[in-house]
């Protein structure tokens, strides 16, 4: 479902991040752990088709991201990848509806309003779709990323720090959404973390850890 050969990107300030091969089969739950620097957002930028590797290959159901063009590769990712990033980063100016309908728009995908109400229903927000996200809560703006990255129904679920804003109550009950409706939607799904609290609730048995010796720093060596 997916999977990352010699996956290398170098920066401008001449660090160089050496990304070890993965392979995820459709369905599973993994956690990527790294201490900060190590590469985890960069890694999970690159899966999710928004930030082009300077070496190597991400296949999302045996397609080459990177080799789509940038039209193709913006409706591929809609349509089979959903990320929730650790702010929400709403339209304000946007109901809660009119975000969502957005994501289905850039996806190429017919209005649903069916689908929009189903996921927010799943997440207990249903009765927020016409609030602007001013008007939330930090959870329920959250949940409303989460409603974002699943209304396409994605072939992978991507979750970049999900937690880090929330507190305890509002985390737990984050990340149980994120793999309760995962596993509903058939999605797979990876959930980078340096959050304790991920750690000792899920995926236990899935992770993928990142550390210091894939990073190099061409400057030094030069």
């Amino acid at each position: 479902m997916l999977q990352t050969s010699d996956l290398t990107k170098t920066f401008t300030n001449g660090t160089t991040l050496h990304f070890p091969d993965w392979t995820v089969t459709a369905g599973e739950q993994w956690l990527l752990l790294g201490e900060s620097g190590s590469g985890k957002t960069t890694l999970l930028h690159m899966l999710g088709g928004l930030l082009k590797p300077s070496e190597g290959k991400v296949m999302v159901n045996a397609t080459n991201v990177y080799a789509l063009p940038a039209r193709a590769l913006d409706r591929f990712r809609g349509q089979h990848i959903g990320i929730v990033f650790q702010q929400p980063h709403l339209i304000r100016s946007m109901t809660v509806e009119e975000n969502l309908l957005l994501a289905q728009s850039f996806a190429g995908i017919g209005k649903d309003i069916f689908r929009i109400r189903e996921v927010l229903n799943a997440l207990e927000m249903d009765h927020k779709r016409h609030a602007y996200p001013q008007e939330l809560s930090q959870g329920q703006a959250q949940r409303v990323g989460i409603a974002r990255a699943l209304v396409n129904r994605p072939a992978l679920l991507l979750a970049d720090e999900p937690t880090s804003s929330l507190d305890n109550r509002n985390a737990d009950a984050v990340i149980r959404l994120l793999s309760d409706l995962a596993t509903s939607e058939r999605s797979t799904l990876i959930v980078c973390t340096h959050d304790d609290r991920v750690k000792e609730s899920f995926f236990k048995d899935f992770m993928f850890e990142l550390r210091h010796e894939h990073i190099s720093n061409q400057l030094e060596k030069s």
